[in-house]
């Protein structure tokens, strides 16, 4: 199943919902991910996407997990166009399983700390806000940020499910939302649905696509498919926007890379390498030199 996000709505109800299986692996990949770091980056890239899913075109939104956990800080970029990258500071942490067996994605991430999102709306300044961590489980913490922070109820749900090789068997996440109009009864019967749920990791792996999760969550309602957008992991760096990070630094600290012989640039959000020989580095610093 490719990649892909349904945004849908209903009596009185907003849903988005998406399978993220292949960007969570190709992430997986790229930064060597061990699974508790591969659950938090999945479900946080997962959550960027869907944040992003409310977004105009040219828009973005950055969504940033700054515990007191063993992984550091975990982050994501994602655009209403469908891509988005992130990294976890530390991928390589294995702490022990949760009471329940599972990936204690919580303890990796931590309980204290913030949730910070930040939405780049081509207005002079971008969007920011933030709120402090309930338990570092991602989910929980994303629908307790969109309560406090922005004042909208809203139940989010995200899910990675990692097999025993440290590949993602299945990921995906949902975010609904009571429009301002819907009445008590829309209310309780949209709690009622989510107490009856499966994880959205396993409605994934069960076969079931976006449709199909917002059809599990909108039992009952007569739902209304609005688009359907291709997902997958992209990041915006390339070698000439690394030779611009290069030309920005002081002239001793350039010189310094040339008498080296040569620079490796490593791109925080996907891992990309680029190389740099002391012939590209001395034009750089010829290209500064006449600027």
């Amino acid at each position: 199943m490719k990649d892909h996000l349904v945004k849908a709505v209903a009596d009185g109800v907003r849903v988005h919902a998406a399978v993220t299986t292949r960007l969570v692996n190709e992430a997986i990949r790229r930064h060597d991910c061990w699974p508790v770091a591969a659950a938090a980056l999945g479900r946080t890239m997962t959550g960027a996407l869907l944040f992003a899913a409310n977004l105009k075109n040219e828009e973005a939104v950055t969504i940033k997990f700054s515990g007191n956990g063993p992984l550091g800080t975990v982050t994501a970029d994602a655009v209403p166009e469908g891509y988005v990258r992130g990294y976890v500071d530390q991928p390589h942490v294995d702490p022990p399983l949760n009471g329940q067996g599972k990936l204690d994605v919580g303890r990796a991430v931590g309980s204290e700390g913030l949730v910070s999102v930040t939405r780049f709306t081509g207005l002079k300044d971008p969007v920011s806000g933030s709120a402090a961590l309930v338990n570092g489980e991602i989910a929980e913490d994303l629908t307790h940020y969109l309560y406090v922070s922005e004042q909208t109820p809203s139940s989010v749900g995200l899910g990675v499910l990692v097999n025993p090789d440290m590949t993602a068997k299945a990921a995906g996440g949902f975010l609904l939302q009571p429009l301002p109009d819907a009445d008590d009864a829309v209310i309780t019967r949209l709690e009622e649905n989510l107490k009856g749920v499966r994880s959205v990791s396993h409605m994934v792996e069960a076969g079931l696509d976006a449709k199909g999760i917002i059809a599990e969550l909108l039992k009952g309602f007569e739902v209304e498919y609005l688009s359907e957008t291709e997902l997958a992991f992209r990041c915006q760096c390339s070698k000439k926007r690394i030779e611009s990070v290069l030309m920005s630094l002081g002239a001793d600290d350039l010189q310094s890379l040339m008498d080296d012989g040569h620079a490796e640039v490593c791109c925080h959000f996907c891992g990309e390498k680029y190389e740099f020989s002391k012939e590209e580095l001395e034009r750089l610093q010829a290209a500064r030199h006449r600027k």
